[in-house]
């Protein structure tokens, strides 16, 4: 089962976003905080505060233990773009592209596998064996 945050509308373009989100893919969530509270990007902080939800809602929806949880995805999508104008020489214009991002996080309960015992393997009686000298 997964659970799910959306951050949506953040100013930063998807690009910038997609570059941080690659730091924390698939590690856990623990783990993944730890990395984004020391990364010096400006999408850090917004990606940091999706997970954080994403961990909140699978704890309190879900019943899932916080300890295992993992990033199972993450998805930067592009929001709509801010279109401004910025004046130029000679009465022309340059047009500027303010990008946004929406940002998917789901995480999972990560299932630990415990091995059972291996049993020791039978030993092989001697006497059944042909060529004795």
């Amino acid at each position: 089962m997964e659970a799910r945050a959306v951050e949506k509308f953040i100013r930063i373009s998807p690009r910038k976003v997609k570059y941080v989100a690659d730091l924390v893919r698939n590690k856990s969530v623990e783990e993944a905080v730890e990395i984004l509270s020391l990364t010096p990007r400006r999408a850090a902080v917004a990606l940091k505060k999706a997970i954080q939800s994403a961990a909140a809602n699978a704890v309190e929806n879900h019943k899932m233990k916080e300890e295992n949880l993992y990033i199972s995805r993450i998805m930067i999508n592009e929001g709509p773009t801010l279109k401004r104008f910025i004046p130029r020489a000679r009465g022309r214009a340059d047009r500027i592209l303010k990008r946004t991002s929406h940002i998917f996080v789901y995480v999972s309960e990560r299932v630990s596998l415990h091995r059972k015992p291996e049993s020791k393997p039978k030993e092989v009686s001697k006497s059944g064996a042909k060529g004795k000298s």
